[in-house]
């Protein structure tokens, strides 16, 4: 088992070292090795002189949509190992304004060995607990002892095989997690977990770079 994680990254300068400090911190845990590549879509700032500067795979993208980012740092994670068998490869998907706890790969490596073919986690804000009260007790609301009704691009997993066969990402300028998350359950036989284990931090900030992200629900 391999395990390869897409950042698409837009203008993210202030953010990106702290995601992928965060990243190589979750890989220092992780039993199964780990690559990881950031997708610099149409960025204009120092987004990818710094995730070179960290030692990651860095992908130049000027789709200008985060479907479409995430599409293609999958095609480069997958051409980094190509005689990897699709079933063994698995893919993480977090975003570059998040930051992942240090268990979240060694999660992922333990729901891929137990042939889940989609793991979908979940989100917490960064920032004072009392801020944005009303998104968090909303949040809270679809979160349940046995699986929740979320899903985020920041804390996504997929078998390389299932997206694959799904289709993977759609070129879309938003909600292409719930795209992929819907296409893998139509698929026969596929195992979908829905967990609250190992939450990602995400940004609270107000103005995002996807719309109809959580940055536009926080503003509304």
């Amino acid at each position: 088992m391999r395990i390869s994680v897409v950042v698409p990254a837009r203008d993210e300068e202030t953010t990106i070292g702290a995601c992928l400090d965060a990243l190589a911190a979750a890989a220092r845990h992780c039993p199964v090795p780990v690559d990881v590549v950031v997708v610099a879509d149409r960025c204009q700032d120092r987004t990818e002189r710094i995730a070179r500067a960290a030692g990651v795979r860095v992908l130049l993208s000027g789709a200008g949509q985060v479907g479409a980012a995430r599409a293609a740092g999958v095609r480069a994670a997958r051409a980094l190992r190509p005689v990897e068998p699709a079933d063994e490869h698995w893919i993480a998907s977090t975003d570059a304004d998040s930051l992942v706890p240090a268990g979240w790969l060694g999660w992922h490596a333990q729901i891929a060995a137990a042939d889940v073919d989609l793991l979908l986690g979940t989100v917490r804000l960064a920032g004072p607990a009392g801020a944005h009260r009303a998104w968090r007790e909303r949040y809270a609301a679809g979160e349940w002892a046995t699986g929740h009704v979320h899903v985020h691009g920041a804390n996504l997993g997929v078998r390389a095989s299932t997206y694959l066969a799904a289709g993977g990402f759609p070129a879309l300028p938003a909600h292409e997690d719930r795209a992929l998350a819907d296409r893998v359950r139509a698929l026969p036989g596929a195992r979908v977990l829905a967990s609250s284990r190992f939450p990602v931090t995400t940004s609270d900030r107000l103005v995002g770079r996807a719309p109809e992200g959580v940055a536009a629900d926080l503003s509304a």
